[in-house]
């Protein structure tokens, strides 16, 4: 539900203490934001009670040991606090804004791909857009999806896989996957390796829903059903499984290492079936109208990769 301002009334609220409560949905805990802010957790504290008893709604879930997290009342809010004070900011400094795209973009990015390509895609925006505050989050292929369609993601990398008509794509590149296999085994030594000679094996695959029925539907298109022994929420997992013999892990991925968390080596060999490469790609959801910072984020990250 929007907020709106009763024309009537005075102004009870400063800009300090949007700065207070702004700070406090960045840093995730009242603790934190008091020290950027350099404030008490007490002062912090008190303010924050006081915005909320004025606006009678509570801005954040706030529970003793836990993250303070905003509300669907304190995200809409925030989001209008974001863009007061952006303002406040270019009126402080007009000559410094007055030809600057201002705001806040929140970037969307695949668990596997963050790894790789979120800090990459971070300089590019930083050093194209200064005067944008640039936030990210990383999720499942469900997750992303759900906060691109409720607004809480702008854009988001992440493969095309599970995304339907609700949803635009910009294509970036071509993944081509690999086999995760221990470094003293025959096929650690080929130069690739093809499905079929994989389908033998026992697999170590992600435990991602989306990228589990993709793996194998890649073996059905050449008649083969792999046991699958493993499946693992992290790829440092499936490179420690595979290291030690435990199957062949397949991914996306593939760190420029050889060497796995707890000191085995680990070989990663391209699969050299075409079919099997997958595009990654920029989304956003179609429904939403596109900002002048969307827009500008969106040609950024397409360049960088077109320059890679």
């Amino acid at each position: 539900m929007p907020f709106e301002a009763n024309n009537s009334l005075m102004l009870y609220l400063t800009l300090r203490q949007y700065e207070y409560i702004a700070a406090v949905a960045r840093a995730g805990s009242l603790a934190a934001a008091a020290a950027q802010l350099n404030v008490s957790q007490p002062s912090l504290s008190v303010a924050l009670s006081q915005v909320e008893a004025r606006l009678g709604r509570k801005l954040f879930h706030r529970g003793k040991g836990l993250p303070v997290r905003p509300t669907p009342a304190g995200e809409t809010y925030l989001s209008a606090v974001e863009v007061l004070l952006a303002q406040a900011r270019r009126l402080e400094d007009p000559g410094r804004h007055d030809h600057a795209v201002t705001g806040r973009l929140t970037l969307g990015i695949f668990d596997d791909l963050a790894p790789f390509h979120l800090c990459p895609i971070l300089t590019a925006l930083g050093q194209a857009m200064p005067d944008i505050e640039v936030r990210h989050r990383t999720g499942n292929f469900e997750t992303l999806a759900r906060e691109m369609l409720e607004g809480r993601i702008d854009l988001a990398v992440s493969y095309d896989l599970g995304l339907d008509a609700s949803f635009s794509r910009t294509p970036l590149m071509q993944m081509r996957p690999h086999a995760l296999v221990a470094a003293n085994t025959p096929l650690a030594c080929d130069p690739s390796v093809a499905l079929q000679g994989l389908a033998r094996h026992p697999l170590i695959l992600f435990e991602e829903g989306l990228s589990v029925r993709h793996m194998l539907g890649l073996f059905r298109k050449i008649g083969a059903r792999p046991e699958v022994r493993h499946k693992v929420g992290s790829l440092e997992l499936m490179r420690s499984l595979a290291a030690n013999g435990a199957g062949i892990g397949i991914s996306y991925g593939a760190p420029d290492t050889e060497t796995s968390y707890d000191g085995r080596r680990v070989v990663a060999v391209p699969i050299s079936d075409r079919f099997a490469e997958e595009p990654v790609v920029l989304v956003q959801a179609a429904a939403p109208q596109t900002t002048e910072v969307v827009t500008l984020a969106r040609s950024i990250i397409t360049a960088n990769y077109s320059n890679a």
